[in-house]
């Protein structure tokens, strides 16, 4: 799966526990009619994939969906789910990607100055 959208904000890289769990959180501004702010965390050496982007870039994030349960101290079973991003790139920006190819040679009818023939115009 993936998701796209313009980069809200990179959070910096937290440690947790005494083993050195990594993540670090980026919030993801969806180009849509109702624009979601999706937060995806990047975990242990994924980190560091982040170190290139800045807000405002647009991006596409490959992710993984996980979920897991727990019990708390009154036996109550809770799930969670969370979005954890493996891979990231930039692309172009909504509004330029959303522009029509520019014409070719062949749309244009144009043809190419190396061949012998005539040229119609008369300049």
């Amino acid at each position: 799966m993936n998701i796209s959208g313009k980069i809200k904000l990179i959070g910096e890289t937290k440690e947790y526990g005494s083993k050195g769990f990594r993540k670090r959180e980026i919030v993801i501004t969806t180009q849509e009619q109702y624009p979601q702010n999706i937060l995806i965390e990047f975990i242990q050496d994924r980190t560091s994939l982040l170190d290139s982007f800045q807000a405002d870039d647009f991006v596409k994030i490959d992710i993984n969906l996980r979920g897991r349960e727990w019990t708390n101290q009154q036996g109550e079973l809770k799930y969670f789910n969370s979005i954890q991003g493996w891979r990231i790139e930039k692309v172009v920006d909504e509004f330029e990607s959303q522009l029509p190819p520019l014409p070719t040679k062949e749309d244009l009818n144009i043809s190419d100055s190396s061949t012998n023939e005539p040229d119609d115009l008369p300049f």
